[in-house]
């Protein structure tokens, strides 16, 4: 699959949102990432369903979210009404996680699921046809700016080897750490979707850091 590159607005400086969205999408950005998070299933707290909607009067590019909340089932069809596109959530955070994937898809969205540094490959397999997109963790989820995980490349390897078994068509999408400096070390173990927080945001120039994450990404052998 060709690469796609999805700035985290986690780090955006939301008093310049749009000019900052429209700059990375203006270096290649084909998504934009909206971390949702309940302080809850994760130690910290930030948006909700405005922020789809604010995103989506600035772009009609995807919207990918990703749901660090405990019972995500319960904002499927907000999230669905706001504009997302993509709609993913950790499957320790629910039960009956085939059904809710299932509602996802029947609001027209993309359904994934997540995987922390702990979570087992095991949580997803037997859910495989019914995936859009795995979305490895390759930090402990709660903040941005954290670095890179050294054994989610391994998992990385062992998520494409099994929806490569399973012929599945699910993009395999990572989120933690990822800069100049690794993606193309991700891309190799076999991802294809890269959430980029700092390394776009945190940029003097966020069009030209997103062009640079394409390039390292797409010059791999």
């Amino acid at each position: 699959m060709n690469p796609i590159i999805a700035p985290s607005v986690l780090s955006a400086d939301l008093s310049r949102l749009r000019e900052q969205v429209e700059a990375a999408l203006a270096g290649g950005a084909e998504w934009m990432h909206v971390d949702v998070m309940d302080g809850h299933f994760v130690p910290n707290l930030t948006f909700g369903a405005p922020m789809i909607r604010a995103l989506r009067r600035i772009t009609d590019c995807p919207i990918d979210v990703h749901l660090m909340v405990e019972h995500p089932e319960r904002y499927i069809d907000d999230y669905a009404a706001a504009g997302a596109n993509l709609f993913s959530f950790h499957p320790e955070a629910t039960v009956h996680v085939q059904r809710h994937l299932a509602a996802v898809r029947e609001r027209g969205m993309l359904a994934g699921l997540v995987l922390n540094p702990s979570t087992p490959l095991a949580m997803i397999e037997e859910v495989v046809p019914d995936l859009d997109l795995v979305l490895v963790m390759s930090v402990n989820p709660g903040f941005g700016g954290q670095s890179y995980l050294p054994g989610a490349t391994d998992k990385i390897r062992r998520v494409r080897a099994l929806l490569d078994a399973r012929r599945s068509p699910a993009r395999l999408e990572v989120d933690g750490g990822v800069t100049a400096a690794n993606i193309a070390e991700v891309r190799a173990a076999g991802a294809d979707t890269f959430v980029a927080g700092t390394a776009v945001f945190g940029a003097a120039d966020v069009r030209t850091a997103v062009s640079e994450l394409h390039r390292l990404c797409s010059a791999r052998a």
